[in-house]
């Protein structure tokens, strides 16, 4: 495999010395789409808030590396990480109109991230963000140019935003929750939009959502969160076919799919504690029907489950469906190396 994209090892976010992501571990590959999933409040958007630099006082970052394109992001000058971020790493947020500024109209928006980092004036300018109004649908985009945020509709102002985060053909796109308040059409028509500026250009996507259906079709791995922790990597064929971490066969069970003739939707009880409610040991220990003992004694690390294979890991003492995994890897590592050999619970 080529050198990871992008490089993440114990990152941490605290917001008055409490918690909001904790030991996050994270590496994606050139041109790799990786879902992020997990409940609200997890923290997904802290996570790439934090690799953006968006994470204003109270809020600390602390990491042990923080790697992009072979850039040591936590060592570089502000000067120097403002050329990466915002060109070749690029963030599409959640609501769209309250991301742009109404005060200027899209055409100025998109100018302006041209200016900054291409250099652009002039006609050149003007034509470039033609284009890329273009690219992302929008119709009549001679005469779209010169509209305010709020004379446009919530998927056309989505399209504005993506088209902005494209404009300097980033390496990475970070899309967290792109389709949230739209309308069930048009969402599939942003969805539709991102992946085809992915496959055209190339680049890593991170993909933030809570539609799992969604992150089956679009990304080939997936990354599920939990109460600030990544608790499960693999591979979207793997995950969806035989999860490792309760937490992700409980999200999984709740999908409407799974409970075609049943009464009720299968549910999760209880909460994602919060930031000063933490419990010792395994953070999902509370709402897990597996838990023993072990698990409240000490927090387990996100540990390989397959030797050589780091893209399957789980934060888990016992974790489910491996009977047919070599598990030498996780023994003897980690928080968990104390734990039990994990057994197959699937058929419990």
């Amino acid at each position: 495999m080529s050198q990871d994209l992008l490089t993440i090892r114990n990152l941490a976010v605290n917001f008055n010395g409490l918690p909001a992501v904790d030991r996050i571990n994270l590496s994606i590959a050139p041109g790799e789409v990786v879902g992020v999933v997990g409940e609200s409040g997890s923290g997904k958007s802290v996570t790439m808030m934090a690799l953006m630099g968006l994470i204003d006082a109270p809020g600390k970052v602390t990491a042990d590396e923080v790697t992009f394109n072979g850039v040591d992001l936590l060592k570089a000058s502000p000067k120097a990480r403002r050329k990466i971020v915002g060109k070749d790493i690029a963030m599409v947020f959640q609501d769209a109109l309250t991301s742009l500024n109404p005060s200027y109209t899209v055409g100025y928006q998109i100018k302006e991230v041209l200016k900054l980092h291409e250099g652009l004036r002039g006609d050149a300018l003007h034509r470039r963000a033609l284009e890329l109004l273009d690219q992302v649908g929008i119709p009549d985009a001679k005469n779209r140019i010169t509209s305010f945020p709020h004379q446009m509709s919530g998927g056309m102002n989505q399209r504005v935003m993506i088209a902005m985060a494209v404009a300097c053909n980033p390496k990475l796109l970070i899309a967290d929750e792109p389709t949230t308040a739209l309308d069930v059409t048009i969402q599939a028509q942003i969805m539709d939009l991102l992946v085809k500026l992915q496959k055209e250009r190339g680049m890593a996507l991170v993909l933030i959502s809570h539609d799992l259906a969604v992150v089956s079709e679009v990304a080939q791995r997936v990354a599920v969160m939990y109460a600030g922790e990544i608790i499960e990597t693999n591979s979207v064929p793997d995950i969806f076919r035989a999860p490792h971490h309760p937490y992700t066969e409980a999200l999984l069970a709740a999908i409407p799919e799974h409970n075609k003739g049943a009464r009720r939707l299968a549910a999760l009880p209880g909460m994602v504690p919060g930031r000063d409610d933490r419990p010792s040991g395994c953070l999902f220990a509370p709402r897990c029907k597996y838990v023993v003992d072990d698990c409240r004694k000490a927090r387990p690390a996100l540990d390989t489950l397959v030797s050589g294979n780091d893209a399957m890991r789980a934060r888990c003492i016992k974790p489910l469906n491996v009977s047919n995994l070599d598990l030498t890897a996780m023994h003897g590592t980690g928080a968990s190396a104390k734990a039990q050999t994990p057994v197959d619970r699937s058929s419990r």
